[in-house]
């Protein structure tokens, strides 16, 4: 683990960088692909997007410190102690601090939820369909559709509050919390340790894990 006098320090590792950016490109291009009847690339997408989903979940017991859910997401306690230090300064967060944590929380379930609903919507006979459409009765299929189409709101606005969030560090706590998502590294005062990273080996085991359950399920998710 890093454990360096006042200067920079490691914070994110490049695949939680990786998946990051990612997310903010897959979920305006898929809304795109929907929105104009390009239904073939918008399932490609929606298949990448569960790879990375999936690779992320792992990453999150597997990877390293910042990137564990067991190192940021807290009890109701330690979020409304850390909304009430707001008002106060406190020293850099290595990681999400408390309340981001449960967001990124929030991100990752409203994402998975969203590509789940997607892989089983579609009409067969509009010729669009998930590639577990056939897995369900024509009803569910269109319930699931339907909540595909609305439940995207919930997203989107999960979305524009991670924004304001953004928004509210560099404006009244002057702490930009984009460049470190960035470069993967911060300034922080001395003392603070950065993040602990782990064996390459363990990102490629993930990920071919995730590409393999990706593959699995694009292709009707066949008896094992």
């Amino acid at each position: 683990m890093e454990n360096a006098p006042a200067g920079r320090v490691g914070i994110w590792d490049l695949a939680v960088r990786i998946c990051h950016w990612s997310f903010a490109l897959l979920i305006p291009t898929m809304w795109w692909t929907a929105e104009n009847g390009e239904m073939g690339w918008h399932m490609r997408l929606g298949i990448l997007l569960l790879a990375l989903l999936v690779f992320r979940v792992l990453w999150g017991f597997f990877g390293s410190s910042t990137a564990r859910f067991s190192h940021f997401v807290r009890g109701p306690g330690a979020v409304i102690a850390y909304f009430k230090s707001l008002s106060q300064s406190h020293d850099p967060v290595i990681g999400h601090n408390p309340a981001g944590g449960w967001s990124v929380l929030a991100l990752l379930g409203a994402m998975i939820f969203q590509v789940v609903l997607g892989l089983f919507s579609g009409d067969p006979f509009d010729g669009a369909t998930g590639p577990l459409n056939d897995l369900v009765g024509v009803m569910t299929a269109d319930t699931m559709t339907d909540l595909h189409e609305s439940f995207f709101n919930v997203l989107i606005a999960l979305v524009a509050l991670h924004i304001a969030a953004i928004a509210f560090y560099l404006v009244v706590k002057r702490d930009n919390l984009v460049h470190p998502m960035v470069s993967g590294k911060r300034s922080v005062p001395a003392g603070l340790k950065g993040n602990a990273p782990v064996p390459a080996w363990r990102g490629i085991v993930c990920a071919v894990v995730a590409m393999a359950v990706a593959y699995w399920v694009w292709s009707g998710a066949p008896p094992l």
